[in-house]
């Protein structure tokens, strides 16, 4: 049974390599993108791509309506209908112009792919984001073990993500130089730190309690005084495995190396919330909590600018419609205190609120 097409192997090899280099996509989504090819490529019994016609686009989406997820048992959501279909439609629109292709395909050929509107609006409808709130995770953190390295790493991992809001993937290969406790700041210096599209900004912590910077200054210390590691090496290193007594792995202590992904830590999110009766929420998500905290700390324009450039954003706009949606309760109560009589208002919320608006007006955001 034919289970590929070289022809096909070899422009899919020229597109990777234009989504990369060109398009400047990372890895994970090329990986998207390979993935929805496949999914094609299997359905038209890998045919070779110049043999494509419309046909075939409207056959799979048919099929792919059908498909049921691995992970729910249920069919495919319109998300990934939509996340799929949209792969395939990019890449026959970049292969209507390649050589040996031109005479063969047409760019419009590739609008078969579409959902429709019900569907894709279905499927890029904004939804509200779960996330915790600040109490939430500062008594996961209190409620943290912290006897042996190991727990103690761990309690620290969970409070610097609070006080820096830094990704998973940048915290997994930070060194301890990158952490300057008299500063109050973590440098996320790409040549070293795996930062979102490889930007290096400061990030000085956040205001989220004295205990919490404690938690993150003990660790360093630890690490530095009572380990001798020095600057280069991790500021949250793996676990070290090794054949105990009884002959089984087991933990011996920290390992002078950085973990290979962020999947550990996300580890130690899952069972430090569920060990505090709370819900999973991931790194990521304490984003959106610093988001929603400086939504009520900061009172002027340079305020929330500040806020957002420490969360690595280039824009405030970023801030507010990537993580600061407001939530449905929160909504209501907005809404029906508009309705009652308004104390004064501070000159510097008007302002921040102002300031937005031309934002918002200079972008044209609807």
């Amino acid at each position: 049974m034919i289970k590929h097409n070289p022809n096909n192997e070899r422009i899919k090899r020229q597109y990777f390599v234009y989504l990369k280099e060109a398009k400047r996509h990372s890895e994970t989504t090329i990986d998207a993108v390979a993935k929805a090819l496949a999914r094609f490529e299997a359905h038209t019994k890998f045919r070779d791509f110049k043999a494509f016609h419309i046909e075939q686009a409207i056959a799979f989406k048919k099929h792919l309506a059908d498909q049921v997820s691995q992970v729910t048992g249920e069919k495919l959501s319109k998300a990934t209908l939509y996340s799929t279909l949209t792969s395939l439609k990019r890449f026959f629109q970049w292969l209507a112009g390649q050589p040996g292709y031109k005479s063969r395909l047409s760019y419009s050929n590739a609008d078969y792919f579409n959902l429709s509107d019900k569907d894709s609006r279905v499927a890029t409808a904004r939804r509200e984001k779960a996330f915790p709130t600040m109490d939430q995770v500062k008594h996961v953190i209190q409620r943290m073990p912290n006897v042996t390295e190991i727990e103690q790493r761990n309690r620290a991992l969970v409070a610097l993500t609070l006080l820096t809001g830094a990704r998973d993937s940048a915290i997994a290969s930070m060194k301890l130089k990158h952490v300057d406790l008299i500063a109050g700041s973590v440098y996320q210096d790409a040549r070293d730190v795996k930062t979102k599209f490889s930007k290096t900004f400061s990030t000085f912590f956040f205001p989220v309690g004295e205990e919490i910077r404690v938690i993150v200054a003990d660790w360093v210390t630890y690490l530095r005084q009572d380990k001798l590691w020095g600057n280069d090496d991790p500021l949250f290193p793996a676990t070290n495995m090794a054949v105990g007594a009884a002959r089984k792995f087991e933990v011996v202590g920290l390992k002078r190396e950085h973990w290979s992904s962020a999947a550990p830590i996300r580890a130690i999110f899952k069972e430090a919330f569920l060990s505090a009766g709370l819900p999973y929420f991931n790194p990521h998500s304490l984003r959106s909590t610093l988001v929603q905290h400086g939504e009520a700390v900061c009172q002027t324009p340079e305020h929330f600018k500040a806020w957002s450039q420490n969360l690595g954003h280039e824009g405030v706009l970023t801030t507010f419609y990537s993580y600061g949606q407001v939530g449905n309760s929160r909504q209501g109560e907005i809404i029906r205190n508009l309705g009652r009589p308004q104390q004064t208002e501070m000159p510097g919320v008007s302002e921040l609120a102002k300031a937005i608006f031309r934002e918002m007006r200079e972008h044209k955001v609807d």
